[in-house]
């Protein structure tokens, strides 16, 4: 893994979490993004070598209308840049980690990912991404 890609916050309302989160980290929103696959809509701000995606659900039934339900807004999980996330994926699977998707699927801003189960993180939700080709 090369560095924390980027962090992801569950939130009810971009419309509300965008402007707090600009003045919070003192930069813009430099894009949003919907991801019709995961139902939910997306805004990222980059601070250092460091993004911050926050999910909006788009769907009552979403995975992030669920977790909000359950858990509240807040910290949802933390992506990690990888050079060839299906060799990391095999990697990984070889070390005994749970995978929550078999092969990489299309996410945000470019990238091919792929869930850890968080059973197997002490409870953190660990994304693995790497920039489509």
């Amino acid at each position: 893994m090369k560095k924390v890609e980027h962090i992801g916050i569950a939130v009810r309302e971009l419309t509300t979490a965008i402007p707090l989160y600009e003045k919070l980290l003192n930069t813009p929103c430099y894009k949003t993004e919907p991801v019709a696959s995961e139902m939910v809509n997306t805004a990222f701000f980059k601070t250092g070598e460091t993004k911050i995606e926050l999910l909006e659900s788009t769907d009552p039934s979403g995975v992030i209308a669920r977790f909000i339900e359950k858990k509240g807004e807040g910290l949802h999980h933390i992506a990690f840049d990888v050079e060839d996330i299906h060799a990391e994926m095999e990697r990984l699977k070889q070390e005994g980690f749970e995978l929550l998707n078999e092969t990489p699927k299309p996410g945000a801003d470019n990238k091919l990912v792929c869930f850890l189960h968080p059973k197997n993180t002490h409870g953190v939700l660990v994304e693995l991404c790497m920039e489509r080709k």
